[in-house]
């Protein structure tokens, strides 16, 4: 699991960092989360390949969370792109993006499908054999999502000196890796268990975007490998957090201690800090293992 930052500051792009925006590679796929303005130069930036994107999750309609859309939309269209892109987002995501498209007469040539989001309750919004991904419904100043993205258990592994011990037939091992036991041809049945070695484990990521502080997400994203929330405050300014739907980084320490999670990744960070090493000193005080993105940042988990 690879994730990469390309952006990780809050409200607007300055010459030296970026509104938000990152890359998860998971089990086979590319997925673009959020993508805030200057997205697609942070992709070029990182070499990451325009047509491997088939799924972008955009969490709410703040500027610095979308803005880079239709410019990515338009440049896959001047690229030549066929493949269909799927949007996932909230509701109106599609109106404002078709409309940009209308009024440019800029209509794309490959299929543009949106997925638009209105429940209230996680809900899964795409699964295929690999990998599943859920909604997080988040507390923010408007309808508002994080995403959480499972691997599914792969097939287990065979032991090839069991196997060949017992002179099982090619012919069965594909059932094996799923999980069957073998029965001999004289009736005896051997276990699944003694035959093969479980898989790996699988790995998850939570992303909880804007949010204020709210302890009803903690069942949805418990033991998750790897947990972004965002820390746009220190505790100095925690004053500004309700109002501004926003959490500190003490906060979302705390919500990572609550659903023990492996890794707490901070980010969304306002600009008035000029070091935002002081967000994981004030996270690492209430849960241990701490890293803070930053834009270009590439973490291999």
């Amino acid at each position: 699991m690879k994730l990469t930052i390309l952006g990780c500051y809050s409200a607007t792009p300055r010459t030296f960092t970026n509104p938000t925006s990152q890359v998860l590679e998971i089990n086979n796929h590319i997925f673009l989360i959020d993508c805030g303005e200057g997205t697609q130069v942070e992709l070029r930036r990182n070499k990451i390949k325009f047509s491997r994107i088939k799924h972008v999750f955009v969490s709410h309609l703040h500027g610095d969370h979308f803005f880079g859309l239709i410019g990515l939309v338009s440049t896959f269209r001047l690229l030549g792109r066929d493949t269909p892109l799927h949007i996932h987002g909230p509701k109106g995501l599609k109106e404002v993006v078709t409309l940009q498209l209308k009024l440019s007469n800029s209509w794309t040539d490959y299929p543009l499908h949106f997925h638009e989001l209105t429940n209230t309750e996680s809900e899964v919004i795409f699964e295929d054999e690999k990998v599943v991904v859920k909604t997080i419904p988040l507390q923010h100043r408007v309808y508002c999502n994080g995403f959480l993205f499972q691997e599914k258990p792969g097939d287990r592994k065979l032991l090839m000196g069991k196997v060949q011990n017992y002179n099982i037939d090619i012919a069965y091992y594909r059932a094996i890796k799923k999980g069957k036991d073998v029965v001999l041809d004289d009736g005896t049945v051997i276990s699944n268990q003694e035959l093969t070695d479980d898989p790996k484990p699988v790995k998850s990521y939570a992303y909880c975007s804007d949010t204020r502080y709210d302890e009803k997400k903690v069942p949805l994203i418990e033991g998750v490998t790897v947990l972004y929330h965002e820390s746009t405050f220190l505790e100095s300014h925690k004053h500004l957090c309700e109002k501004t739907g926003h959490s500190s980084a003490a906060e979302a320490a705390t919500i990572a201690k609550k659903a023990k999670v492996g890794t707490l990744l901070l980010g969304h960070y306002s600009t008035r800090y000029e070091n935002i090493e002081l967000f994981r000193e004030e996270a690492k005080t209430i849960f241990s293992n701490v890293e803070i993105a930053d834009d270009g940042k590439v973490f291999d988990f």
